[in-house]
C-alpha cells in the first residue's frame, strides 16, 4: 500500500510540474495558449488527487485522517483551473490575464497542500 501511494505522490507531482512548467513556457510568448502540458498536468493532478484520498480515507489509520475541508477545497481549485483550460484550448491565444489566474490557482493548490495542516 505504501509502494502505490509513493507512485501516485510521484504522479501527483510530475502533474503540478506539467502545468506550472506549461505555464511558464507560456509566459514567454506574444500570444500564449494553453499547451497539451498544462491540460495534462492539470488532468493528472486530478485523478491522482482523487485516488490519494481514497487511498487515504480507505485505510484505517489513527495517527492519520484525512481533511475534508482542505480536500474539497484543493478538489475545487483543481476543477477551475482544468475547466478554465478546456475552455481556453481551441482559441487561438489565451489572454494573459487568464493566463495569470490560472497560474496563481496552480500556485495556489500547492501553497495549499504544504501550508494547511
Amino acid at each position: 500500500m505504501d509502494f502505490l501511494h509513493d507512485v501516485l505522490t510521484l504522479l501527483h507531482l510530475v502533474g503540478f510540474a506539467a502545468l506550472f512548467g506549461g505555464f511558464f513556457t507560456q509566459l514567454k510568448t506574444k500570444e500564449p495558449v494553453v499547451n497539451n502540458a498544462m491540460l495534462h498536468g492539470a488532468l493528472t493532478q486530478l485523478v491522482t488527487g482523487i485516488l490519494l484520498v481514497g487511498l487515504a480515507s480507505g485505510v484505517k489509520d489513527d495517527d492519520f485522517t484525512v481533511d475534508n475541508t482542505k480536500i474539497a477545497v484543493k478538489l475545487v481549485v483543481v476543477l477551475v483551473i482544468t475547466v478554465l483550460l478546456f475552455l481556453w484550448r481551441r482559441r487561438p491565444a489565451i489572454t494573459r490575464g487568464m493566463l495569470m489566474t490560472i497560474g496563481a490557482l496552480t500556485l495556489l493548490n500547492a501553497v495549499i497542500a504544504v501550508f494547511w495542516h
